[in-house]
């Protein structure tokens, strides 16, 4: 019985092991990715755009898919102009990348506005309690990122996106990484 324990815990550390390599190499393809993107933002945005259009294919796909569910027929009426709403809408995107690349910044620098409002209605909430302050600074530094891209829209498109999507493909990279590599220490001082 003993030995069936010690080779079951044996086992559950190989696989801990093998899936924090992975882990590991998964977090370095993202931090490679991520400094790409933030060296060659325009690339990265490009990519982006590109992406956002392949994601409105299969929703526009999906919506005229649906249609032939049934339900009745205002339900079919709206799946169908759904679905070729997000067609058309995959189809500018793809005849005209750098527009739908100046298309994304705006609705990218105005969810960052709404964001840097909510910073600030959580802080006005919050603002008797300890460390509220950086519900502050996070709201301002938010907005000034909003204003920013907006200000210096079109010419914003450029970098805005593929730096934006760059630093944070290369924060999850860095923080899987540092799991990865505490679980690894972990898994060396459990088995020892």
């Amino acid at each position: 019985m003993a030995g069936n324990l010690a080779g079951g815990i044996g086992g559950t550390a190989r696989l801990f092991r093998r899936v924090s390599s992975w882990s590991i190499a998964l977090a370095i393809v993202f931090i490679l990715i991520g400094l790409f993107a933030i060296i060659e933002p325009g690339v990265a945005g490009l990519a982006a755009t590109f992406l956002v259009a392949w994601l409105l294919v299969l929703a526009g796909i999906a919506h005229i898919v649906a249609a032939f569910r049934g339900g009745g027929a205002g339900r079919i009426v709206w799946d169908v102009l759904a679905g070729i709403c997000f067609l058309v809408g995959a189809f500018y995107f793809f005849i005209h990348p750098l527009l739908g690349l100046g298309t994304l910044t705006l609705l990218l620098a105005a969810i960052i506005f709404v964001r840097a409002i909510l910073e600030f209605m959580a802080y006005f909430r919050s603002r008797g309690e300890h460390g509220s302050g950086w519900l502050l600074v996070n709201g301002i530094i938010t907005l000034l990122l909003a204003v920013l891209i907006w200000l210096h829209w079109p010419s914003s498109s450029v970098w805005a996106i593929g730096t934006l999507v760059g630093a944070s493909l290369l924060m999850t990279g860095i923080s899987r990484l540092m799991m990865g590599l505490a679980t690894r220490h972990l898994l060396s001082h459990a088995t020892v």
